[in-house]
C-alpha cells in the first residue's frame, strides 16, 4: 500500500520545522472574525448565493448563520425529521485560489463532521434530549438550551410558517491548532469562490418519500426566505522576518488541501460486499456513509439492514470487520451521541488511510436488506499535497 508519493505529514526535519513555525505563528498572529456577507435569500426563486471571501490573512474557516422561514402549504402537519436543521443547505462548494475544488458536500455532512471533530454534538449543551427506544439525542435538531443557537419547531401546522435557526462551519484548516489546509489569502491576482445552495426540498411531501435530506416530513411546503450571515475566521498581523521582510509561514501546512466531499452510490447488491474505494494521492481522516436500503422514509434503519462493515486492503486483508451496532458503539465513544438512522462513521484520525493508487483500500458494505432503489452516500474527509493533486489528472471531482 505504500508508495513514493509524499504524504501530508512528511517525515523528518521538514515536518518538524513546519510545526515549529506553525506554533510560533499561532502564538503571534491575531485571530479575526469578520462578517463578509449579510443578505436575505428567497430560495424558491434564487436558491444559490456566491460568496467572494476577503483576500486577507490566513483563512481557517467560514461560519454560516441562517435564520430561515419555512411554510407548510400542504394539507397535513409537518414533523421535524431526524436530520432536521442540517438539511437547510443542500450543497456547499468552495474553490480555492488555485481553483482546486476543496469542498463539495451537503449540510448534513458538514454538521456531522463538526460533531465528530469536537467529540460532541456541535454547539450543543451538555443537557441533551434522549429519545425513547434507541437512546439517541436529537443532536441534529434542537438541544434543550436557553440560548437559541439552534431553533426549529417540532411541527409546523398546515398553512402555517415556522422560524428556524442553524449554524454551519465550513472548514479550510483542519483545526485551530493544526493549520494544514488553511489558505494564505494575501494575494491580489486571484479569488476564492464559496457557493451555498439552499435546499429546495425541505419538505418530504406526503406518503413514504425519502426524508434523509429533508427538514420536515409528512406534508409539502417551501423554503420561503432566509437571512444569512457569513463570517470569515482568519489569522491577521502575521509575524514577519525582520531581515527579509517576508511573512513567517508554515509552507507545508499551506501547501496542503483539506477536502470535504460527498459521492452518491447506487446498484447495491444484497448479501455481497459493496465497495467504497478511497481515491488516490490522499490521506483520509474519516468517512461517513448514509445507507438507505429502498430510497424511501423506511429505508434508513438502526442497523437491521446491514450484515457487516469491513475495511479491506488490495490483498483482501480485513483491517476491521464488524456489525452495525459495533460501529454505533465506536461512534458513541467518539462523540458521546448517536448519528441518525442509517448513518455510519468511520474514523481514521489516529492513522490516516494513505492512498497512492485508486482502489488499494476500500470500505465494504454487506447489506442484509436492499432493493433496486437503495443507495448510499459516502462523505469523505481527506488531505493532499497541492502539487501532487495538480499532477493527478485522473482524479475524480
Amino acid at each position: 500500500m505504500a508508495g513514493s508519493v509524499a504524504t501530508t505529514k512528511p517525515a523528518g526535519s521538514a515536518f518538524q520545522q513546519n510545526k515549529q513555525i506553525e506554533k510560533f505563528l499561532l502564538s503571534q498572529a491575531t485571530e479575526m472574525t469578520q462578517n463578509i456577507l449579510t443578505t436575505t435569500v428567497f430560495p424558491v426563486s434564487s436558491p444559490t448565493i456566491n460568496v467572494l471571501p476577503q483576500n486577507v490573512g490566513i483563512i481557517k474557516r467560514f461560519v454560516v448563520e441562517i435564520v430561515a422561514t419555512l411554510t407548510n402549504n400542504g394539507g397535513a402537519t409537518a414533523t421535524l425529521t431526524d436530520t432536521g436543521l442540517a438539511n437547510l443547505l443542500s450543497n456547499v462548494t468552495l474553490y480555492d485560489l488555485q481553483n482546486n475544488l476543496r469542498i463539495n458536500t451537503t449540510g448534513l455532512h458538514l454538521h456531522m463532521l463538526s460533531c465528530v471533530k469536537r467529540r460532541r454534538p456541535f454547539a450543543a449543551t451538555a443537557d441533551r434530549n434522549t429519545a425513547s427506544g434507541n437512546n439517541r439525542s436529537q443532536m441534529l435538531n434542537v438541544p434543550p438550551a436557553s440560548w437559541g443557537v439552534f431553533q426549529a419547531p417540532a411541527t409546523i401546522a398546515t398553512t402555517a410558517s415556522g422560524t428556524l435557526r442553524a449554524v454551519f462551519e465550513i472548514p479550510l484548516a483542519y483545526s485551530d491548532d493544526d493549520l494544514r489546509g488553511a489558505v494564505f489569502a494575501n494575494v491580489v491576482n486571484t479569488q476564492m469562490n464559496l457557493q451555498i445552495t439552499f435546499n429546495q426540498n425541505v419538505f418530504s411531501g406526503t406518503g413514504t418519500g425519502d426524508t434523509t435530506y429533508c427538514v420536515y416530513s409528512g406534508s409539502t411546503g417551501v423554503f420561503t426566505s432566509a437571512v444569512v450571515n457569513i463570517y470569515q475566521v482568519f489569522l491577521d498581523q502575521l509575524p514577519v522576518n525582520k531581515q527579509t521582510g517576508a511573512y513567517i509561514l508554515p509552507q507545508l501546512s499551506l501547501n496542503t488541501v483539506y477536502e470535504v466531499k460527498q459521492t452518491h452510490f447506487t446498484a447495491i447488491g444484497q448479501g455481497n460486499d459493496y465497495p467504497f474505494a478511497f481515491t488516490n494521492f490522499r490521506d483520509f481522516y474519516s468517512a461517513f456513509i448514509v445507507f438507505n436500503n429502498n430510497g424511501l422514509s423506511t429505508g434508513r434503519t438502526f442497523g437491521t439492514d446491514v450484515n457487516y462493515w469491513s475495511l479491506t486492503t488490495a490483498n483482501f486483508t480485513n483491517i476491521f470487520k464488524f456489525d452495525p451496532l459495533y460501529s454505533a458503539m465506536l461512534t458513541r465513544e467518539i462523540m458521546d451521541d448517536d448519528l441518525p438512522a442509517g448513518a455510519y462513521y468511520f474514523s481514521f484520525r489516529k492513522k490516516p488511510i494513505w492512498t497512492t493508487q485508486y482502489g488499494n483500500q476500500q470500505i465494504n458494505l454487506n447489506a442484509a436488506t436492499v432493493n433496486a432503489s437503495g443507495y448510499a452516500d459516502a462523505m469523505w474527509e481527506d488531505m493532499a499535497i497541492q502539487n501532487t493533486l495538480s499532477g493527478g489528472s485522473s482524479l475524480a471531482g
